[in-house]
């Protein structure tokens, strides 16, 4: 009897399990739900702080975005990529959440929680908007803990 129906019928073509998809877990959820975030300005600053501090990009690829000042202390901090993994071959560091105080029109202070395995560390960044309507960062904080 072949079976053309049912929850069954695909089962001999699967070579992995079925894909799972939980927000509640660091960098889960959907690629939807990744993409809204990524229009979401503090969360795409986020995204790309942590990609430099962790090693994964270079420094040079902020410059269009941040202002000087914060320019100059993300190439200082870069070089030891504070943000990288705790272990070689550990987990890759996530942003797990972000979210935004605004002191007034045109101003984002930001704040992110980066997840590395088991380590939870603080990410701090001012966003600003120019005449041109362009964010761009203009300070940089990280919450480590001493070694």
């Amino acid at each position: 009897m072949n079976r053309t129906t049912g929850p069954g019928r695909h089962a001999a073509h699967r070579s992995a399990p079925p894909r799972r998809a939980d927000s509640r877990r660091p960098g889960g959820g959907t690629a939807a739900a990744r993409q809204v975030r990524a229009r979401i300005p503090r969360y795409w600053f986020a995204e790309q702080l942590l990609l430099t501090l962790s090693g994964q990009r270079p420094v040079h690829r902020m410059i269009g975005y941040t202002l000087p000042a914060a320019y100059d202390l993300l190439a200082e901090l870069a070089p030891s990529a504070p943000l990288r993994p705790a272990a070689p071959g550990g987990r890759t560091p996530v942003v797990h959440r972000c979210d935004e105080f605004q002191p007034r029109p045109g101003v984002i202070e930001a704040y992110a929680r980066i997840v590395s395995g088991d380590r939870l560390q603080a990410l701090a960044f001012r966003l600003e908007q120019g005449t041109d309507r362009r964010w761009r960062c203009s300070a940089v904080e990280l919450g480590l803990t001493p070694a």
